[in-house]
């Protein structure tokens, strides 16, 4: 008996540890913050981008979104469309909620809003907007697309901006 108890408690000891460390890796319920200064943000991720000549790639929604959500975990949990992420944007999660819409800066992105949330904007390193992205086109039933984010990821990328991708007419 006693035998069975201590396996029983090493078996907690080791899967506990392993259940909070996924936990923490989706934290789900915090992805945007409502009490940033958003302002602030963006401009300091515009100064990282620049940095690390990468564009800036603005997440709008809320912690109250599924779809916001589902973006997150879909991306986070596919390792090619993390890297790809992550080697050509800085991203930032944009809170719109009751408390925080941050309609100032909305407005200077062009109202991304009006295409529902999640809304994917992504600026050049020196803050100009280039695209604003309906996240509705890149989902296929009850989740998202891996080959449209892919797509999504890879035009809207430095490298396939640069003058040279360009066809000469």
């Amino acid at each position: 008996m006693k035998k069975m108890v201590w396996a029983l408690l090493l078996s907690f000891a080791i899967v506990l540890p392993v259940v909070k460390t996924q936990a923490q890796t989706h934290d789900l319920a915090h992805i945007y913050n409502p009490a940033a200064d958003a302002k602030a943000d963006i401009a300091a991720a515009v100064k990282k981008a620049a940095e690390e000549k990468k564009h800036v790639l603005i997440q709008i929604g809320g912690n109250w979104c599924i779809w916001c959500k589902r973006l997150y975990k879909f991306v986070e949990d596919d390792a090619e469309l993390k890297a790809m992420m992550d080697k050509n944007y800085v991203v930032y999660h944009l809170n719109y909620s009751k408390e925080n819409k941050n309609l100032p800066i909305l407005q200077e992105l062009g109202y991304p809003q009006r295409f529902g949330f999640p809304v994917l904007v992504v600026l050049d390193a020196k803050g100009n907007r280039l695209h604003t992205q309906n996240s509705g086109l890149l989902e296929s039933a009850d989740s998202y697309d891996r080959k449209k984010l892919m797509e999504f990821f890879k035009q809207w990328s430095p490298a396939a901006l640069l003058p040279s991708n360009y066809i000469n007419e």
